[in-house]
């Protein structure tokens, strides 16, 4: 019987460690344990290199090596014959070991001795079982085929970005039974990622930011490769406000325009899996858990196939939204409105805008409303088009492959967050209006 590595990958998530066996010049064996496995494919695994050891030693002068594994699920033993390679100490392989190996030093009260040096890559040249007595595995809490063939379908019939992402929240909460989960969009220009929606938080931190590489998350984006931990770590964790990020990554900005991150103050279980459309990034699909190795292969599987067809969903529906010429038939005008005045303060360093000196967003979403504002109160304008807002010089948009419907979605949500008496409105594909409950004092420095 011809054995698959990825029909026994629950020995590779090391809740039972790996045993690895070598022998030097003389013939003189030795084994040791292995702290991580990392599936590649059926063809190749990766082995985690933390110490120059025996072992080391061994492999690097050629000796046959082999690796037992052992299954937590049914008690079942592999032998695998392997061959070496080489050795990666940087890219998408090297940062998906690390951070898991992150997990299992502080699971393992390793922190501070376990430090990955790099990912040693073999060839697999037979696996076999070993004979012994084994149990029934216990039956998957998701039939992940069923989820994605529901979830699919679901995606497929939705109009316009923001229902494509409530109904992708609600497939992983009913199809794929993830109860937190954060959508991050990519904002290339500035090398961020910023939370465009979320689910199962008490707060949705809509408008937050990540820098490229910081944590899960970043590293996901920067490697464009899902990245999961198994446990908890401070070194991965989010469960705190994004300021801490902002002060490490020196990018400048105030703390005041700073919006709290959500996240689970203990997540034992991380993963972040990216979306790309056409070879392009577009954001980050984040789930978490307070269980310990609550995500594993199967589940990274299909949410990186979810993750897959939901961007190209979004590419279709940015692709869409910007084919309507920006020519309305009635250009509505605003009617008159009362009460006091609302002051709208705008940077043009950062574009971010204060409404009555309470910070409401920044960046391409800034410019937006800055942009939709002046119009508004300089030429009682209410009706716009995402082409119009595409081509005009005032927004500053970094190229065409910023998603521009992302940004709109942003800004709606953290308009309606704050009950600001400003409202956007889709009104058609492409094209949207707004409308506000005050008269406007405009203020720009």
């Amino acid at each position: 019987m011809n054995l698959r590595l990825d029909t026994i990958r629950e020995c590779l998530e090391g809740v039972i460690p790996g045993h690895i066996a070598t022998c030097d010049a003389e013939g003189m064996p030795n084994l040791a344990y292995l702290s991580q496995v990392q599936f590649i494919d059926n063809d190749h695994v990766a082995l985690s290199y933390q110490f120059f050891n025996r072992t080391r030693q061994n492999v690097l002068a050629g000796s046959s090596v082999r690796l037992m594994l052992t299954s937590h699920l049914t008690g079942a033993q592999y032998r695998l014959t392997l061959n070496y390679l080489r050795t990666e100490t940087a890219g998408p392989l090297f940062e998906q070991m690390k951070a898991k190996l992150a997990g299992i030093a502080s699971h393992t009260g390793m922190s501070g001795v376990f430090r990955l040096l790099g990912s040693d890559v073999y060839r697999i040249l037979g696996i076999e079982q070993l004979p012994g007595l084994t149990v029934a595995a216990p039956p998957p809490a998701v039939n992940y085929l069923t989820a994605l063939r529901r979830a699919t379908g679901r995606l497929a019939g939705c109009g316009g970005l923001a229902r494509l992402l409530e109904t992708a929240l609600d497939c992983l909460g009913a199809e794929f039974a993830i109860d937190h989960v954060m959508f991050l969009m990519l904002d290339e220009s500035r090398g961020r990622l910023y939370t465009l929606a979320s689910r199962g938080y008490p707060q949705s931190g809509i408008g937050s930011e990540i820098p490229l590489g910081a944590g899960v998350i970043g590293i996901c984006a920067r490697e464009r490769v899902p990245v999961r931990i198994g446990f908890m770590t401070s070194e991965y964790a989010y469960g705190r406000s994004i300021r801490d990020g902002v002060e490490a990554d020196g990018h400048g900005d105030s703390l005041e325009t700073a919006i709290p991150l959500p996240g689970l103050a203990e997540a034992r279980s991380q993963m972040a899996v990216p979306i790309t459309a056409y070879d392009r990034l577009l954001g980050v699909l984040y789930v978490e858990n307070v269980a310990d190795l609550h995500f594993g292969y199967d589940d990274e599987d299909a949410l990186v196939a979810f993750a897959a067809q939901l961007g190209l969903a979004m590419h279709h529906h940015q692709q869409a939204e910007e084919q309507v010429e920006d020519t309305p038939t009635s250009e509505e005008l605003a009617a008159a409105v009362g009460g006091p005045p609302m002051r709208v303060r705008h940077f043009v360093a950062n574009d971010s805008v204060f409404l009555d000196d309470d910070y409401l967003i920044k960046g391409v979403a800034g410019a937006i409303l800055w942009t939709l504002l002046t119009d508004f109160v300089e030429r009682r304008r209410t009706s716009f088009t995402n082409k119009g807002l595409r081509v005009d010089p005032r927004i500053r948009l970094p190229g065409v492959s910023d998603n521009l419907e992302a940004r709109l979605v942003l800004l709606q949500r953290r308009l309606e967050e704050r009950t600001a008496g400003i409202h956007l409105t889709r009104t058609g594909r492409g094209r949207f209006s707004l409308a506000v409950d005050r008269p406007l004092q405009l203020i720009s420095g």
